[in-house]
């Protein structure tokens, strides 16, 4: 192995190193399954050490280690998705067609609950967010979940994930509007089971 070569394969990891955690995490988010994550995360870094003279910007590395990442799963997510589908009648229905209702958030969590919001609701939900929309996100349907980490964990434009999934504008929109309506449900099912919408007198009056 010449030195230049030794040098470069020595800068490569110790850029790849401190990002491996993300890595794996990202890829675990979009799989939900800690093999395919994993082999994943390896083909993407393999990629990128094969293709690391078309890198021009070396301070761009992290995101074009991602963007490898983002196109490694879309490859495999495409794959699985063009395998025949069981037959009529008998698949369940797509996400798509599935009513996710009318719920948001911000329809429950009323001006008047703001108002008597206390230090203890404040911690409560700042571990929920924490802990439980991890839960919440893993829980929604794959092209749902997709669509929302490659938008809000990954920072692609509607545009771009309209291409990578070889998909509508207009169905990438309606993904991410329903998956956001589930995890904001998810979430306030939590804080009313936690006790935390009953945490103060006269919930939906107003603050005397």
């Amino acid at each position: 192995m010449s030195d230049r070569h030794a040098d470069t394969r020595q800068w490569f990891e110790a850029r790849l190193e401190p990002l491996l955690d993300r890595l794996y995490g990202t890829a675990l988010r979009l799989t939900r399954d800690p093999d395919d994550a994993e082999d994943i995360v390896a083909d993407a870094v393999g990629k990128a050490w094969r293709r690391l003279d078309e890198l021009r910007d070396p301070s761009r590395f992290d995101a074009w280690l991602f963007h490898i990442l983002t196109n490694t799963f879309i490859s495999e997510w495409r794959r699985r998705q063009s395998r025949p589908r069981p037959p009529s009648g008998t698949e369940p229905p797509s996400p798509d067609d599935l009513d996710a209702g009318d719920f948001t958030l911000f329809q429950q969590l009323h001006q008047p609950f703001l108002l008597w919001w206390g230090s203890l609701e404040e911690q409560f939900f700042n571990s929920l967010l924490q802990e439980d929309l991890q839960r919440a996100l893993d829980a929604l349907p794959a092209p749902f979940r997709v669509a929302i980490v490659l938008v809000e964990v990954q920072g692609y434009t509607y545009e771009e994930v309209s291409r990578l999934l070889g998909i509508p504008l207009g169905t990438v929109r309606s993904r991410l509007s329903r998956a956001r309506a589930r995890l904001q449900k998810a979430l306030w099912e939590q804080a009313r089971e936690a006790g935390v919408t009953s945490c103060h007198p006269g919930q939906g009056g107003q603050r005397s």
